[in-house]
């Protein structure tokens, strides 16, 4: 059995970061895959939206109710020394529009290239095609086994991802390895998914897509959540960032309420009824128009009231104005389904936090086992959160690691 100061099971941009940050001592990566990264290679559909622009101060408010445990992570290592370590080793990064961060080739493969030459650089030792089925503590060294081999480290770190995207090796070992080392695992999910919705009545408008909307949900008459994002529709269902980031609180049979209009119902209503009154022979269009509504939208929502675009306010009865203004600010859809692990970009769920130290990753039931990135209870928003969430909690761990090994010197 070969031993190792620090052995990492799993080659995304959390392992990676560990083995870089880990390597005072002898540093072995273990991969169940072919190659190193595969998930990281499909990341922002190829581009790799490695991290977001903007203060760090405001990211934990992207990671759902456990954002806070992330704050010292994110704080060790943040968005800009993400764009640093990049452009420090010859990878400049650019912006867009909406505060992504992409390599400035838009090709995840340079972001690869960046972090296996690094791994290279420091020593690390890269093993592929390792499927680890079990690891034991023995005394204070942690025996692995993994195709018919064992390893022995003093550090263990685990770092294998959620269960997204199955086919690029996320298939959630990780859980089961948690689980044999004495930790409790939070049911996973899938997480920043597709929503499907029941009897879907805008086939019509795939493509059409609205900014900033005021979205609510309700689990029978009560709300239990709220967001605003992008939103789009599609062939099947609704979508688009602002969809996508709040699937993580949706299950099937609730109800979505999408405020089209971006106004409180009342105060929309109110602005309905006074601009009949004051301006009645104003047409119902060109009141809307101040909402800036899509007009496919808009024609697909006065159809459904039989309501013309071009009737006077004054003229529209109480009964077609009370639905009108309902559908405008709480158009609901009922939710049939959520999209699984297969088309899921991110995993809900995982090992529990509670038991996790949030300054160091290390765990607080087996010293010297330290767990980075989507195995750990955090799914982030799209735009690049997840990926500085794996790569700052494989640093912090890392580092703890180094310090230990420095320490025992």
């Amino acid at each position: 059995m070969k031993s190792y100061s620090t052995i990492v099971i799993g080659g995304g941009p959390a392992g990676m970061a560990a083995a870089i940050f880990a390597s005072a001592g002898p540093t072995l990566i273990l991969e169940r895959n072919d190659s190193l990264g595969k998930k990281l290679l499909i990341a922002g559909t190829g581009r790799c939206n490695i991290t977001h622009n903007g203060d760090i101060g405001d990211f934990i408010h992207h990671y759902g109710d456990h954002g806070k445990f992330l704050k010292k992570a994110l704080r060790e290592f943040t968005n800009t020394d993400m764009v640093q370590f990049f452009t420090d080793r010859g990878l400049a990064t650019i912006v867009d529009k909406n505060g992504k961060v992409f390599p400035h080739t838009e090709k995840s493969r340079d972001v690869l290239r960046v972090l296996l030459d690094e791994c290279r650089a420091r020593g690390v030792e890269i093993r592929s095609n390792q499927q680890v089925v079990r690891v034991d503590r023995v005394e204070e060294q942690f025996v692995v086994a993994a195709n018919g081999e064992t390893f022995g480290a003093k550090h263990l770190v685990v770092a294998t991802g959620g269960r997204s995207y199955p086919t690029t090796g996320s298939t959630g070992d990780g859980y089961l390895l948690a689980q044999q080392l004495g930790h409790t695992v939070v049911e996973p999910r899938p997480a920043l998914t597709p929503v499907f919705v029941k009897d879907y009545p805008f086939a019509e408008l795939a493509g059409v897509s609205l900014d900033a909307v005021p979205v609510y949900l309700y689990r029978g008459a009560k709300k239990v959540a709220e967001h605003s994002g992008d939103i789009g529709f599609t062939h099947k269902g609704i979508s688009g960032p602002g969809i996508i980031d709040f699937s993580r609180h949706m299950l099937p049979g609730d109800t979505l309420r999408i405020n089209f209009v971006g106004k409180p119902v009342d105060a929309f209503r109110r602005s309905f009824i006074d601009g009949a009154a004051t301006q009645g022979r104003q047409t119902v269009q060109t009141f809307l128009r101040d909402y800036d509504l899509p007009k496919s939208l808009m024609r697909a929502l006065l159809d459904r009231c039989n309501v013309d675009a071009a009737e006077c306010l004054s003229n529209v009865v109480a009964a077609k104005r009370n639905l009108l203004i309902e559908l405008l600010c709480e158009f609901p859809f009922q939710i049939d389904r959520l999209g699984g692990f297969k088309v899921a970009m991110a995993t809900a769920g995982g090992v529990a936090l509670d038991e996790v130290s949030s300054k160091t990753m290390e765990s607080k039931r087996c010293p010297n086992l330290y767990f980075a990135g989507e195995v750990l209870d955090i799914d982030g928003d799209t735009g690049g959160y997840n990926i500085q969430a794996a790569f700052s909690t494989g640093y912090v761990a890392g580092k703890a690691i180094s310090k230990k090994v420095e320490a025992a010197r």
